[in-house]
């Protein structure tokens, strides 16, 4: 969690000394992690799987990097920490795919 803070900090930082507070309200800020994830998806696009396992890690982590910075400006907006709603997700996840009928098998929990 400290690490998370110390990061956020740096995040934060960097975002008001630009004055950019005022373009991040939900709708832009969740936009933005779309736009990311389709960047990252694009370095995926037209290759076959074992292609896919051979891209560029730093183009993999500049993406990334960018989605998670505005996933972690989301969430602090909203005052809810990363960490803690993951693993509620998780513990739903759990319900809705347990091991015994979700191991192996890549189906939705509405078709297990």
């Amino acid at each position: 969690m400290e690490r998370y803070n110390e990061v956020l900090t740096k995040l934060i930082d960097f975002r008001d000394k630009r004055d950019w507070k005022q373009f991040h309200d939900s709708k832009n800020l969740a936009t933005a992690i779309s736009i990311e994830a389709s960047e990252l998806n694009e370095l995926y696009l037209w290759k076959t799987v074992m292609e896919s396992e051979e891209v560029d890690i730093n183009k993999v982590k500049e993406e990334l990097a960018d989605i998670l910075s505005f996933a972690f400006l989301l969430a602090e907006k909203h005052k809810l920490n990363p960490f803690d709603i993951v693993e509620e997700k998780i513990k739903i996840n759990a319900k809705k795919y347990p091991v015994d009928k979700a191991k192996g098998t890549a189906k939705k929990y509405t078709d297990l």
